[in-house]
Parts: C-alpha cells; sequence; structure tokens
C-alpha cells in the first residue's frame, strides 16, 4: 500500500513560525507531525510513502530520511513551482493500485485502515474521509423574495455540513484526469469524476479527533490537546529504540 503526504506549501496562515519551518515538521508535543502521521501510516499497513515536498524541502529529507527509522520506504517528488493537491500526482511514479493521500499538516484518530476497507467495499474510483462541523452564525439571518419582502428571521442560526478531512483514497484511474504541470486541486478532481459519473464515496468519520493545523489558534489548540489524544492518535507507537 502506498501513500502520497502532501508536504510542499508555504503555510502562510501559520507565519511567522512557518518562515523557519515547514508546516509538516512544526511539533505538537515531542514529535513533529509528519512524524506522527508517518507512524499512523505505519500501524495501518502502509509501506510506501511519497512526500511530495516544495518549500524547505532540505529539513524534511533531513529529519524523515529514507523513512527506515519509521519502518517506512520513504521518496520523494519534488515540486518546482506548486501544483495544488493533486497536481503533485502527476509526478510521482508506480501509482499503479489504490493509494492514500493526505495533507501533511493534520492530526487525526481516523482508523485508515477502516477508511481503505470502506473504499474497496464500495468499489469507489476516489473516497474521501469526511466529518461533519457545526457551525453558528452569530447574527440574525433574514430571507427576502426578489422585492426584498421580509419572510422569514432566524436569529443565531447554526448549521452542521460534511467536510473534507484531508484524507482520501484513490484509484490510478483518477491520474488520467489531472493535468500535467498545471495547479490542480483535490475538490477539481473529485468534480472531474462527477461530471464523468465516477463512483466518488464519503467516508463518514463520526467519532474521534481531528484538527487541520493551518492558523496559529489551530496550532495552539494541537498543543493544548496532544496530551490527552495522543493515545488515540497513536495507540501502537513503537519504542523509541525502534
Amino acid at each position: 500500500m502506498k501513500a502520497v503526504v502532501l508536504a510542499g506549501g508555504r503555510g502562510t496562515r501559520l507565519a511567522p513560525y512557518t518562515n523557519v519551518l515547514p508546516k509538516p515538521l512544526m511539533p505538537v508535543g515531542d514529535m513533529p507531525i509528519l512524524e506522527i502521521l508517518l507512524r499512523q501510516l505505519k500501524v495501518y499497513g502502509v509501506s510506501d510513502v511519497v512526500i511530495a515536498v516544495g518549500y524547505l524541502a532540505s529539513l524534511i529529507q533531513a529529519y524523515v530520511g529514507d523513512g527506515s527509522r519509521f519502518g517506512l520506504n520513504v521518496t520523494y517528488s519534488m515540486e518546482t513551482s506548486p501544483l495544488g493537491t493533486a497536481g503533485p500526482l502527476k509526478l510521482v511514479e508506480g501509482l499503479d493500485d489504490t493509494f492514500l493521500i493526505m495533507n501533511g499538516d493534520l492530526l487525526t484518530s481516523l482508523n485508515m485502515g477502516e477508511l481503505i476497507q470502506f473504499h474497496k467495499q464500495h468499489k469507489a474510483l476516489a473516497t474521501i474521509s469526511t466529518i461533519v462541523r457545526h457551525t453558528q452564525i452569530t447574527l440574525g439571518v433574514i430571507g427576502t423574495d426578489e422585492e426584498f419582502n421580509v419572510n422569514s428571521y432566524t436569529e443565531k442560526p447554526s448549521y452542521d455540513f460534511r467536510v473534507s478531512m484531508g484524507i482520501s483514497v484513490l484509484q490510478p484511474e483518477v491520474l488520467e484526469y489531472i493535468p500535467a504541470g498545471k495547479p490542480f486541486d483535490i475538490p477539481d478532481l473529485i468534480k472531474a469524476l462527477i461530471a464523468d459519473n465516477k463512483a466518488v464515496k464519503a467516508y463518514p468519520f463520526t467519532d474521534g479527533y481531528w484538527l487541520d493545523i493551518g492558523r496559529p489558534d489551530d496550532y495552539q489548540k494541537a498543543l493544548d490537546d496532544i496530551d490527552h489524544i495522543k493515545s488515540q492518535i497513536l495507540p501502537h507507537t513503537p519504542d523509541e529504540s525502534q
């Protein structure tokens, strides 16, 4: 099983931290985010990992190396210009079977083995891991008709949305939908598959932890949470000697 970890972005929303470190190497507890992800991938049966790098790539390569200390075979795919979240897949060789793709800046207790099993059971071309997020509007929302007659007034409504967790399972056929050498994102890919009536599934993650570390307050939350969630995120962490 192969996995592609996207680690080439500049992480501008997390500045000034990312002026000196690529976001995947930001420490959470006693290890970087990227190391947590790599250890998770090993637990769930992944053997080969391709890290798509760009910004401060040499730091990621120096820290992870060939992946042997994590029990993985790690190689790198270099972006010379930003290619989005799906574009880097065109540069990766050997994606000839079911594979994972994930952002390199997230914390989650998602069971990736169950995600992969769900994908295969449903014979999907793409499966997106999803979680429901609650959004509270703090203002009164006004509904009107075309002549601006008020027909509803809802004070501080709340809505639930199913959102992408930044981890997907893909079949190699999806590579045909990705243009070479151009920026192309996962949403662009999913829209192209849907337009072509291909099977795209949403895996419902209902019980566990997930955090996208995109902004300073997200990072602070990760630091605050890590001692409580580490056993969920790394239930089978190898001994430090391994």
